[in-house]
């Protein structure tokens, strides 16, 4: 799988779907020091800015989000409905589903993985553009999934208040 010339670029966030959003917050905290978490309930995906699988999707997952040093987690627990993550939960069980990836050229990146053989299997937006992200695979070639994002100021801003409360610092600390 060729990605240049756009690229994905760094490694942003770590993503697990898990069955007990509150077992795995709890783990995460005794074992690596995760703390605040910032919980999201039942955030809902609909098809009025979500897609799964090429078609308009309905789905309601609980979200959580921490820090392990620069690294964000993501919690994903799937409430109702079709999703990736529902499909990950029912044919392997909790565990780690994606990475994140920021690309400087987003459009660009995209279409890069879909003409190297890369599928989409899921996309969307958050709080009218706050963010843009597709999840992207190529089993064929090894590759799981991958999430590329968009992320607008209004959704920066609350990264970086996350990632503050985090390290006990505030937001324009943090660099």
């Amino acid at each position: 799988m060729t990605l240049a010339p756009a690229g994905f670029g760094p490694v942003i966030q770590t993503a697990y779907v898990v069955a007990d959003i509150d077992a795995t917050e709890a783990f995460f905290t005794a074992q690596f020091g995760v703390r605040p978490w910032t919980r999201m309930p039942d955030i809902e995906f609909g098809p009025q800015t979500c897609e799964y699988r090429g078609e308009p999707a309905d789905f309601t997952a609980h979200i959580s989000l921490g820090y392990l040093g620069d690294m964000q987690l993501e919690l994903i627990q799937p409430v109702r409905g079709k999703s990736i993550y529902a499909d990950f939960l029912a044919s392997n069980g909790p565990g780690l589903h994606h990475v994140c990836v920021e690309p400087a050229d987003f459009t660009a990146s995209l279409h890069d993985a879909e003409a190297n053989g890369a599928v989409v299997t899921q996309r969307g937006t958050m709080g009218d553009g706050a963010m843009e992200f597709a999840y992207v695979e190529a089993p064929q070639l090894g590759i799981g999934c991958v999430e590329l994002v968009r992320i607008g100021a209004p959704m920066q801003a609350f990264f970086e208040a996350i990632k503050a409360q985090a390290f006990g610092t505030k937001a324009e600390e943090i660099g």
